[in-house]
């Protein structure tokens, strides 16, 4: 797959990746657990595009500007109106040796996508 074909609310994606940028890691709380993550959002892209990729907890920090990555089995999320690459307990992030190119100029989480509605089901969980 390539970076200009990922949208809102895919799955199990399988894409390679050059590092572009990495941003400083910060702590934030879960509203649905209540606890602290650390996160760190990612630039990442290759000749189609790019993208900000979220990692989470135990994979911050696994990645470096220029490293070249696969992520198999990856999701995405929209968070404030831009889409984000996550990896997820069920995905994998792979370095790779590969040669690519990072098109920085169609970076898709620039780009605003409406937000998922989340669906609370009424008191008493019956319709």
């Amino acid at each position: 797959m390539n970076v200009n074909d990922i949208k809102p609310g895919m799955k199990n994606i399988d894409v390679t990746v050059r590092v572009v940028e990495v941003f400083p890691a910060r702590e934030v709380t879960s509203r649905k657990d209540g606890r602290t993550h650390t996160v760190e959002e990612v630039l990442v892209g290759d000749e189609t595009g790019s993208v900000i990729l979220s990692l989470w907890n135990d994979d911050v920090g696994k990645v470096q500007e220029g490293d070249v990555i696969r992520i198999e089995n990856g999701y995405t999320t929209v968070v404030r109106g831009s889409i984000r690459l996550n990896v997820g307990k069920y995905g994998k992030i792979e370095h790779v040796e590969e040669d690519v190119e990072a098109n920085t100029d169609n970076n898709i989480s620039d780009k605003e996508v409406p937000q998922p509605r989340r669906f609370k089901f009424p008191r008493g969980g019956r319709f």
